[in-house]
């Protein structure tokens, strides 16, 4: 079993409600819409493709879309919405389980790569990917960019989150670029509940030396999905590496 957590039956049957936000057409489209265009006409593969936020949308625009998820109960949330027909979904983790074919993009979206919380789980990520492309097919991540420079001297965590129903702050190590997210969420009943998540938190040059690792060539990257150029300010990054063929 690799380090990731694991989202039990209770996380998985509120994941959909708890991301609300994350399936707005503002924030979903333009993500659906870079990776249809990378993937064309061939099929794609997502890791940890979850209750399937981005995959549904992405297989209605005719792209044959396949997943690995690690958690069951995720993946039994993502079957009451798709067939294994339309969707076929592997449970396994990440790193190293294997489906069969060859596809013209792998893609990894939402941070996801931080659940793998080892450096060597990462690595094997990128391998993995590679593994499943086609050649001239891309690797495509999403992930947020270390906020340190929020982080002063002596200070240990930081908020990225204050609102009437959610305080949420990262607690971070900068030698081993471990990581926890702390959600206290208020209910209506007034009831409060308190949720975590761990991840290995990781720098855009690390990220290219891994594709490089696994044979992967950097073609382009962004701030966001809608193509904005990366700068020293921006705080997330959505990349790609292409398979030479």
């Amino acid at each position: 079993m690799v380090s990731s957590d694991y989202w039990d039956a209770e996380a998985a049957r509120g994941y959909d409600s708890s991301s609300a936000a994350m399936f707005a057409p503002e924030v979903l489209d333009p993500a659906v819409d870079f990776l249809a265009d990378l993937a064309g006409h061939g099929p794609a593969l997502e890791f940890a493709i979850g209750t399937g936020r981005v995959a549904i949308p992405l297989a209605a625009r005719g792209i044959r879309v396949a997943g690995i998820e690690l958690s069951q109960p995720m993946a039994d949330q993502l079957r009451a919405k798709a067939s294994a027909d339309d969707i076929p979904v592997t449970v396994g983790d990440m790193a190293t389980t294997k489906v069969s074919g060859a596809f013209s993009l792998v893609y990894l979206v939402w941070n996801s790569i931080g659940n793998l919380r080892t450096q060597d789980e990462q690595v094997a990520c990128f391998q993995n990917a590679a593994d499943h492309l086609a050649p001239g097919g891309r690797f495509v991540i999403e992930l947020w960019v270390p906020p340190l420079r929020r982080f002063p001297p002596g200070q240990t965590a930081v908020p990225f989150d204050v609102s009437d129903s959610h305080l949420g702050f990262d607690t971070m190590d900068l030698v081993t670029q471990q990581g926890t997210s702390h959600h206290y969420s208020r209910d209506s009943d007034g009831s409060v509940r308190y949720g975590a998540s761990n991840f290995r938190f990781i720098w855009p040059a690390e990220c290219d030396l891994m594709a490089r690792l696994a044979g992967l060539v950097f073609e382009e990257r962004y701030e966001d999905w809608k193509r904005t150029p990366f700068t020293s300010d921006s705080t997330s990054h959505v990349s790609v590496w292409r398979k030479p063929a």
